[in-house]
């Protein structure tokens, strides 16, 4: 690059437009950054630990994989996220510029509305229904410590009981409250988690290995075998990935804080790969050992809680379970559509304002009603994730492959029709084209029951697909130029 060139790539971005930067959606500067390796730690910390991810991993065993097999799928899918978080994270790192933002490098600047649309839909739905499960826990909590409440469990008003209805705003406000206060109150909030949580289930592992007389059972009795086991394997390990297919796009709403790249991976090594490892443990003591006592596989951690015969204990673990999903909710559902909404309405919302929309939305869906019905949740929310796969795909193959990571960071902030990332009228063709067709083939895998054998995957064959389109259609034609964005960058939180 010339020095022309540097000139004009400055003097182009000198005025941000106000569509497009706020203190929000700006850059952070390099110097003040404040998220160590024991943060990024923290972030896994919790959202592995979290319910969802107990059922789905519990329910590998139900599905016939013995103790060996579900250590195997997750020491994949560990390895797996470890290196594609890796790079997203990177990202935020270097650009110190949030999900909707990063989008811009190769959907344009108003294209990039398409995946941040996507992403922040996907989690308001999620939202809503991990707030509900929390409020789900809390609810048998209190009948079990003041029975005269189990009348306000027997009504329903738009699906949901007085009890119900009170415990869910309760937890909806008190993450209202923590997201009032900006990302700064999330990470002391995560730092306070993660240890609590871990600890707790340690504990409750440790208890039902001592019922248990010390051993656990190794399978449900008719493990798979063969080919069958392995295909199971591969299905969850590429199941895993999907459920974090929301956290490989938006990881560098959290990395845009990182002090270095070392912290990202060290926190990464720990919190992916190790923690993963030892999650999957805890999941093969407690179905192991539930199996052993009675010949039953339970479905979730709160299966045991409820048989903890110690009211004191009972509370301790059921809140600990609750502070765990307010976490994992924070961390993956309400970060992502505050970004997102920022991002397509700059002028009115700032993130505490957006924080109230998302929550608002995650309230009026009544997600008990989604989360009931098999139909919504497998196709609406089961088709909007298969379309994360195709946008991780084009968004990665454009920073890593054809910038090479070199990003002109002052122009995602223009509107100047001479800006990088203006394309046609702010919209990059190229990166729809390649994203309607791969996501097309990852909805019909993910729903069509004729591709029922292959539906773990379509994650991954989205992606795949989106990337060899999009470099095979890309537009190469100019250089890729590297301009950090201090010149217009905020503090980070």
């Amino acid at each position: 690059m010339t020095a022309l060139d540097n000139r004009s790539s400055v003097e182009t971005s000198s005025t941000p437009s106000p569509g497009l930067y706020t203190y929000d959606l700006a850059p952070t500067k390099k110097e003040g950054r404040r998220w160590g390796a024991y943060n990024v730690f923290t972030l896994w910390a919790n959202d592995v630990h979290s319910l969802g991810n107990y059922a789905f991993a519990i329910g590998l065993f139900a599905l016939g994989l013995n103790v060996w097999g579900i250590l195997a799928a997750f020491a994949l899918a560990s390895v797996l996220l470890f290196l594609l978080l890796t790079l997203s994270g990177f990202m935020g790192h270097k650009t110190g510029v949030p999900f909707p933002v990063m989008s811009r490098i190769a959907f344009g600047i108003h294209g990039a509305k398409i995946p941040a649309g996507v992403r922040g839909l996907v989690a308001i739905a999620w939202f809503g229904i991990q707030t509900y499960l929390a409020s789900s826990v809390l609810s048998t909590l209190l009948v079990a410590m003041f029975p005269g409440l189990g009348r306000l469990d027997d009504n329903s008003v738009l699906g949901q009981s007085t009890l119900g209805w009170i415990t869910f705003l309760a937890l909806w406000g008190l993450q209202v409250l923590i997201v009032s206060y900006g990302m700064q109150m999330i990470r002391r909030y995560m730092a306070f988690a993660a240890p609590t949580t871990l600890i707790t289930m340690c504990a409750l592992a440790a208890w039902m290995f001592f019922r248990a007389g010390g051993s656990i059972s190794l399978s449900d009795g008719d493990p798979l075998t063969g080919g069958a086991m392995w295909l199971q394997i591969l299905q969850a390990a590429a199941l895993w990935v999907v459920i974090y297919g929301t956290f490989v796009l938006n990881f560098c709403d959290f990395t845009r804080s990182a002090r270095s790249r070392a912290a990202i991976v060290r926190g990464n090594v720990v919190g992916i790969p190790v923690n993963m490892l030892f999650f999957a443990v805890i999941v093969c003591v407690l179905s192991g050992a539930q199996f052993k006592l009675d010949g039953h596989v339970i479905t979730s951690p709160t299966d045991i809680v409820r048989t903890i015969p110690n009211m004191a204990l009972l509370a301790v673990a059921s809140l600990a379970l609750i502070a765990l999903t307010v976490a994992v909710n924070l961390l993956a559902n309400f970060v992502a559509p505050i970004y997102a909404l920022v991002n397509l309405f700059p002028r009115t919302l700032d993130f505490r304002k957006a924080g109230l929309v998302s929550a608002a939305l995650g309230l009026v869906i009544t997600p008990w009603n989604l989360y009931n019905n098999p139909v919504v949740v497998n196709y609406f929310l089961g088709g909007l994730g298969a379309l994360l796969g195709p946008l991780f795909g084009v968004v990665m193959a454009d920073y890593w492959l054809l910038r090479r990571s070199r990003v002109n960071v002052p122009h995602l902030y223009t509107e100047d029709e001479a800006g990088d990332y203006h394309y046609r009228r702010g919209y990059n063709p190229k990166a729809v084209a390649a994203f309607v067709p791969s996501a097309a083939v990852a909805v019909t895998v993910a729903l069509v029951p004729l591709f029922h054998s292959v539906a773990g995957f379509s994650w991954f064959i989205g992606a795949f697909l989106a990337a060899a389109l999009y470099a095979l259609v890309a537009d190469r034609s100019s250089a890729a130029r590297d301009v950090d964005g201090e010149a217009i960058a905020v503090a980070a939180e």
